[in-house]
């Protein structure tokens, strides 16, 4: 459980470091970049929520 808490954290971190940034400053190429890489890990993370969605609880 320690993992996860530690993940969750970092998870947070990341999106609040993403949410600071001026995104009209970013190089339009760059920013396309950036769009299908936020585009691939939040696929990634929904895979995980229909994963643990799918766990039948006792």
């Amino acid at each position: 459980m320690r993992e996860w808490g530690r993940a969750m954290v970092e998870l947070s971190t990341a999106i609040d470091h993403l949410a600071t940034e001026d995104v009209s400053e970013v190089p339009r190429l760059q920013l396309v970049e950036q769009l299908i890489e936020l585009h691939w890990q939040m696929a990634r993370l929904q895979a995980q929520i229909a994963r643990r969605t799918g766990v039948r609880l006792p």
